[in-house]
């Protein structure tokens, strides 16, 4: 399997101060605590490299990771629980909208969707959203490794009967979708 080398860059609050860069960027969209982070770190093969957190809503800027200068994945707060005032989700909100669609460098975006559960509101509504701008997305569905084997396809098969599009399933604990994912991406930052 091929190994990227991953670093964090940085975080911004806002799109003025996201980095300057030309790699092909994949911001991650997903309800808090659905395994975002824990992507990150099974990509790298390291499990420091992005912060986890048992406490819904910990990530609050945007994280930038550069992986092998091939891609830039963007780990973006997550929607859904959060402990933070209804002013600061508003501002979070208008700032995940102008970076979203306004950052030149967005190759895809990847929602991420918790295998032990159905699909919760806010992940329809974020999908309706990305959907009416016509932005480009594809569905990653996470913690497979916490549902039966048997019952993976027929998970898969249910979110894309749902969302359409790329459907890949996921596992931080074992790795085993890794070569897949990390194929998956490569391809698209070659098209």
């Amino acid at each position: 399997m091929k190994q990227l080398q991953a670093k964090f860059i940085i975080s911004a609050e806002k799109l003025s101060q996201c980095p300057d860069f030309l790699f092909p960027e994949f911001p991650l969209l997903g309800r808090s605590n659905v395994g975002k982070s824990s992507f990150i770190n099974a990509l790298a093969n390291n499990k420091k490299i992005a912060k986890t957190s048992n406490t819904p809503g910990k990530t609050r800027l945007i994280n930038f990771f550069n992986f092998s200068d091939l891609f830039m994945v963007a780990d973006l707060p997550g929607y859904g629980y959060a402990k933070v005032s209804k002013e600061a989700q508003a501002k979070w909100q208008k700032y995940l909208e102008e970076y979203l669609l306004n950052r030149k460098q967005i190759k895809s975006l990847i929602q991420f969707i918790d295998a032990r559960h159905e699909i919760q509101k806010n992940d329809f509504q974020m999908r309706k959203w990305v959907e009416a701008y016509d932005l480009p997305i594809f569905t990653i569905v996470t913690k497979v490794d916490c549902i039966q084997r048997s019952k993976i396809q027929s998970v898969i098969a249910s979110v894309k009967k749902e969302f359409g599009g790329e459907v890949l399933p996921f596992s931080s604990e074992d790795r085993y979708y890794c070569e897949n994912t990390i194929k998956y991406l490569i391809d698209l930052t070659n098209k």
